[in-house]
């Protein structure tokens, strides 16, 4: 199938691509997202379903074969964030209250690669690609702390969650 001619991308601003695929803004303000593989999509697609009505994800309006429509995700990616912008405790704690609406979603996969959270203008976040949260399995923010600690705020991230969250900070310290 030539998806370029099928939805017409030409007429749409082409955002970019990962490893899941590509990504075009529509005037509407919805993306359509093309991804490589079928179950990738059929993935994604589920995950942002079961996050319906979440803030931490932006929804998700159909799926055709590889082809997605979901809301846009403005906003910066956390590390380029965080390389600018510090971290502060309000984006602290956005970042603690997402993995635990990973737990109230009944997700397997408590994390996320920093590249895949945005963080908006008044410190929120929101995220993309969460194909892997149903299936792939991790009971901590691995990925998302190894990058706060490259980013050297791991020190500041632990002080805030032992302040806010004792019981988050005796099982993700480990």
């Amino acid at each position: 199938m030539n998806y370029k001619e099928v939805y017409q991308l030409d007429k749409y601003k082409y955002l970019g691509h990962g490893k899941n695929g590509k990504v075009y803004l529509m005037s509407d303000g919805r993306v359509i997202k093309i991804c490589k593989l079928e179950k990738v999509c059929i993935a994604e697609y589920e995950v942002l379903k079961a996050a319906k009505g979440s803030p931490y994800f932006p929804k998700v309006y159909s799926r055709n074969g590889k082809v997605m429509i979901r809301d846009y995700v403005d906003g910066e990616i956390l590390p380029s964030y965080i390389r600018k912008n510090g971290l502060s405790k309000t984006l602290a704690i956005n970042l603690i209250n997402l993995i635990e609406e990973f737990r109230r979603l009944g997700f397997k996969r408590l994390d996320i690669r920093g590249a895949h959270i945005y963080v908006q203008k008044d410190e929120s976040v929101k995220v993309i690609d969460p194909a892997s949260h149903k299936t792939w399995q991790e009971k901590y923010p691995r990925l998302m702390l190894k990058q706060l600690r490259k980013l050297k705020v791991s020190k500041k991230f632990y002080q805030i969650l032992r302040e806010e969250r004792p019981d988050l900070y005796r099982l993700w310290k480990r």
